[in-house]
């Protein structure tokens, strides 16, 4: 199947430095907004599966609530431990749509 832009969640979901958790297709993605720009990664961090978009943004780092590992939103990169890294995707604004390739 051809990737395709899917609608996560609407613009006014998200407030800036906020994240959430949203679900397209069985997949769990974690959405960000970095003043006013919207970032999406995997929701499952790699060190122990926690829940990324419930944890603490802080400019464009994202701490998981379980076990304070950090990520960069914008790339899904560890800023703890560059070798490890959450998938991250590229999200598209259509209207009050939030959309992200999958």
């Amino acid at each position: 199947m051809m990737p395709e832009f899917k609608r996560v969640a609407g613009t006014g979901d998200l407030k800036p430095g906020m994240g959430m958790v949203a679900e397209v297709d069985g997949q769990a993605i974690a959405l960000f907004n970095v003043d006013g720009t919207f970032y999406a990664i995997d929701n499952t961090c790699v060190h122990r599966g926690g829940p990324l978009g419930e944890g603490e943004l802080e400019g464009d780092v994202v701490t998981c609530p379980w076990h304070a590992w950090q990520f960069n939103v914008k790339t899904g990169v560890s800023v703890n431990n560059p070798s490890a890294c959450v998938k991250s995707y590229q999200v598209q604004v259509d209207g009050n749509d939030i959309k992200v390739l999958l």
